[in-house]
């Protein structure tokens, strides 16, 4: 069973200096050795060892950056390969449609905006999609296959 104890501040309401003692005590960030890094001994060596130790070298310094993220202008892509080496997984999910020899495959389906064109192309594709590449095209048509382009592309 949770026990349900009162914090400490509530108790000192009312107490002047909530139990910290003299007004001087608290005063300012040089009671608790400054703010951040400060008293960590970087300039001087005191403490450096030790620290060094505790956390390693990643602790002084900064390392990396973040890279900025273009979010409006991202578009997913999928490669042809990838559709024909996964084709009887994604027949089976009902992801791609299957007529004779004949595979007709939707990109928005699959999760993506763009057709790319890496990768084998083994099976005949009806593909619709709202933007290709042209070697995805090529590679498509070389096999009697089609794409079926909507939207602005």
């Amino acid at each position: 069973m949770v026990v349900h104890k009162r914090r400490k501040f509530t108790r000192m309401r009312g107490t002047h200096t909530h139990g910290g003692g003299s007004k001087k005590k608290r005063r300012g960030a040089g009671n608790r050795g400054g703010r951040g890094m400060a008293g960590s001994g970087k300039r001087a060596d005191q403490k450096k060892p030790t620290i060094l130790n505790i956390y390693g070298k990643g602790y002084y310094g900064k390392s990396g950056f973040k890279r900025p993220l273009c979010v409006m202008n991202y578009v997913k892509g999928i490669n042809v390969g990838f559709i024909c080496d996964h084709i009887d997984g994604l027949v089976n999910k009902g992801l791609i449609k299957k007529e004779g020899d004949i595979y007709y495959v939707n990109i928005e389906e699959l999760g993506a905006g763009k057709l790319l064109g890496s990768g084998r192309v083994e099976y005949k594709l009806y593909v619709k999609t709202s933007s290709f590449s042209k070697l995805a095209k090529e590679k498509i048509e070389a096999k009697k296959g089609r794409i079926e382009e909507y939207g602005d592309r």
